[in-house]
């Protein structure tokens, strides 16, 4: 049998609104992190042509520069769109069961609330785009001393 490779493309584009408030820390290294879990719907018709709703929680972290960004922005009930990577992490309990969860770890995000500063008639939509390119984010106890980062505030008017 042939021996084929898999590409290595690990790249997910989601929508949702956060559950709750980001929590915070620092790294002993003093790398800023945010957590947070947003839920994402999806609308669909069953068989019976009914529209039906489901849910997605998912957990999304940032590192650096795009957890202090989202430090300042984020509350509950905020919209966002996350683009970013997919990260499996375990560790065990007291009693020795071993828990593991995937989750998002960001890339780019996109805070969607329109700013209550612009009015409704100068305002099609107000994105503010929060990009990190570091290639790979270190492990909580690593330390980085150089990060890309670029800040966009887009805003576009209606036609």
């Amino acid at each position: 049998m042939a021996d084929y490779k898999m590409p290595d493309i690990n790249c997910v584009i989601i929508a949702g609104n956060l559950i709750k408030d980001p929590t915070f820390r620092k790294t002993t290294s003093d790398v800023p992190v945010a957590n947070f879990t947003i839920a994402s719907n999806r609308k669909f018709k069953d068989s019976s042509g009914r529209i039906k709703e489901d849910v997605c929680f998912i957990g999304i972290v940032a590192w650096y520069k795009l957890a202090e960004s989202c430090k300042e922005n984020l509350h509950k009930g905020s919209a966002v769109l996350v683009e970013g990577e997919l990260q499996s992490r375990s560790f065990s309990n007291e009693d020795g069961t071993v828990r593991s969860w995937v989750e998002i770890k960001a890339r780019r995000i996109q805070f969607l609330n329109r700013r209550d500063h612009l009015s409704e008639s100068d305002v099609h939509a107000h994105v503010d785009t929060v990009e990190d390119d570091e290639a790979h984010h270190p492990h909580a106890e690593d330390d980085h001393d150089h990060v890309r980062f670029t800040y966009q505030n887009i805003i576009l008017n209606k036609p």
